[in-house]
């Protein structure tokens, strides 16, 4: 096996090191990994391991945080060698969260939780924070050296720092060993028939709260397996990286705090979250936090805000409906004036423009409403919130500096690196406060380290040598969607297509993403949604065959070049609920296209309609 790996490694294709999104004409959720795996393992069987066959495999996920397949072949390969079924184990590019994810669960089901540890524990981790913020229970113990592991009530963790990737015997009374790497991240063990139910809770918090190890990290691991050596730690840029990545994103941000760059926009996202629970426990113990989020926003924001509030009591969601009828400055007023009369604690977390309809709220009123002063019914001032702003679609918009937009209230705006920042290349995340929200980066901070969360050497190099022409870039292929826009409202007047004004460019709003609202026909209402749903298909379809090279299924947006098409509904809106979703076709396009070319398919299919 280990012979086959290695002849796999020397051909596979170099999509597996570099995308960070996948096609998804190729890809099946519901068989996510496994599929991949699957035909991988024919591959095995018939001692095949050429390029071409290689990359004809099934995308294992559609996001490269989530797992890819460098890291199914990793776990499929430590599992063979324990003889357990390949879902039993999980690489993750954190050393602390496989921990947290067995905390999570086990405090959902009132389990109780021993953590056992060799050597030292991983850096961030943080016995206090993790029961007083996050709300888990353990008992934590060091491990002599020789000393036997006893039978406990409840799940015992095992964790251990390791110099090489190898197999250890594997002892009846650990149920999951997390074995860490360093600087490559760690592996979780899940061990015992008995705790095959964590495999899909634990799936789910690298989905939502981290990231897998990274494809470049995985190879390093693989090539340590295949060869039974140590690691061998590469000459590393980091903190010169660093330094430029900061200062960047404070150039192109205009905001006063430091930055934070953390492994994903999901990872900075959750040092966000947690980071305020801690400080609205540190400054209003016995008030409510009401986190206030778009019912039809971002699936993995939408999720995570649930999963926070389901672990924690005194934690609730609200809904801030902010598309299509709804004003999201109306919404904003109405929520707060509700949560005053409550004297609760405010988060909002809402995205400008708004995904998929791309649209931008009246700011001027927006900051009146966030700034209005309001009484809890004991005539007290009401807490003031604090606006977190998901800007991935306007990363070069000014929100937060000190004449900016949100310059008078509370405000962190944040941004996915895997799009614009690093161009599609690395899926690292950064977050900045305005002059009032400063003092809540500390807090943050601690979180994003407790969840080992930062981001890698290689996210901060690729950042470093993407970001400075992050702004052209995105007024280049903003140039391109405008022209692309105008032309299909011209040759299919009758479709609604989501895009920003004129106007709204002029101010700085220049997303190179649409969504389309294809006409339809039919004499019900749900003839015409099936109808439409068809003919979104029919048109990405044709995209993708006739312009493989350019035209991609798949949700990305911020890419160096061609164009990605996607629905919403069945990507990034994976987890929002039915009547919220959006089944229209969004539309991203690049700087580097063949403009004239998607007109000429898309001039296609309308004479096809």
């Amino acid at each position: 096996m280990l012979a086959y790996i290695k002849e796999v490694l020397q051909e596979m294709p170099q999509d597996w090191l570099r995308l960070t999104t996948h096609r998804l004409d190729i890809y099946d959720e519901s068989q996510a990994k496994s599929q991949f795996l699957d035909e991988f393992e024919k591959l095995y069987n018939n001692n095949v391991s050429d390029q071409k066959s290689l990359s004809q495999l099934p995308t294992a996920y559609d996001y490269i945080r989530l797992g890819h397949p460098l890291s199914s072949i990793l776990e499929w390969a430590i599992a063979k060698t324990y003889a357990l079924k390949t879902e039993s184990v999980i690489s993750f590019q954190s050393k602390t969260v496989p921990v947290l994810a067995v905390l999570r669960k086990n405090l959902l089901e009132n389990k109780s939780t021993r953590i056992l540890y060799r050597g030292d524990l991983p850096t961030g981790f943080d016995a206090t924070a993790l029961k007083a913020v996050y709300g888990y229970n353990f008992e934590l113990s060091k491990l002599d050296e020789g000393a036997a592991i006893t039978a406990y009530k409840g799940s015992t963790v095992l964790i251990s720092a390791q110099s090489r990737i190898a197999t250890h015997t594997l002892e009846d009374a650990v149920d999951f060993y997390v074995d860490t790497y360093g600087d490559l991240g760690s592996i979780l063990i899940i061990n015992g028939e008995e705790n095959n139910t964590y495999v899909g809770d634990i799936q789910h918090v690298r989905r939502r709260e981290t990231v897998a190890m990274t494809p470049e990290n995985t190879l390093v691991a693989l090539e340590s397996l295949v060869n039974t050596t140590d690691f061998t730690a590469k000459k590393s840029t980091k903190e010169a990286d660093k330094v430029k990545v900061l200062s960047t994103i404070k150039e192109i941000t205009q905001a006063n705090s430091k930055a934070l760059v953390g492994s994903s926009g999901l990872s900075i996202q959750y040092a966000i979250m947690m980071g305020l629970v801690a400080e609205a426990q540190e400054q209003h113990p016995d008030k409510a936090i009401k986190f206030v989020v778009p019912p039809n926003c971002y699936g993995g924001t939408n999720d995570q805000a649930r999963r926070v509030a389901a672990c924690l009591d005194n934690v609730e969601v609200v809904d801030l409906p902010v598309d299509g009828d709804n004003d999201m400055v109306q919404s904003v007023d109405r929520v707060l004036t509700l949560l005053a009369e409550q004297d609760a604690i405010p988060y909002i977390i809402a995205e400008i423009p708004t995904n998929p309809r791309v649209e931008v709220p009246d700011l001027v009123k927006l900051k009146e409403v966030l700034s209005t002063p309001r009484r809890t019914p004991s005539g007290d001032t009401a807490i003031d919130p604090v606006f977190i702003l998901d800007q991935t679609f306007c990363p070069n918009v000014h929100f937060l500096g000190d004449d900016d937009y949100l310059s008078t209230v509370r405000a962190i705006s944040y941004a996915s690196g895997s799009k614009f920042p690093s161009g599609g290349k690395v899926t690292a995340g950064y977050c900045v406060a305005n002059t009032k929200a400063t003092p809540l980066i500390a807090n943050i901070e601690k979180h994003l380290t407790i969840c080992d969360n930062e981001a890698t050497a290689l996210q901060y190099e690729l950042l470093a040598q993407q970001l400075p022409s992050m702004n052209q870039r995105i007024a280049d292929a903003y140039v391109n969607t405008r022209k692309f826009v105008t032309f299909i409202s011209e040759v299919l007047p009758d479709a609604k297509i989501n895009f920003v004004s004129e106007e709204l460019a002029q101010e700085g709003f220049t997303p190179s993403v649409f969504s389309l609202d294809l006409p339809t026909k039919g004499d019900t209402p749900a003839q015409r949604e099936t109808y439409k749903r068809a003919l979104n298909h029919k048109l990405i379809n044709l995209m993708i065959t006739e312009i493989p090279e350019e035209s991609k299924y798949c949700v990305s947006y911020g890419q160096l070049k061609g164009v990605y098409w996607t629905i919403p509904a069945t990507s990034t809106q994976g987890t929002t609920k039915e009547g919220d979703k959006d089944y229209i076709a969004r539309v991203s396009l690049s700087p580097n296209m063949d403009l004239e070319r998607h007109k000429e398919i898309f001039r296609e299919f309308v004479s096809d309609m």
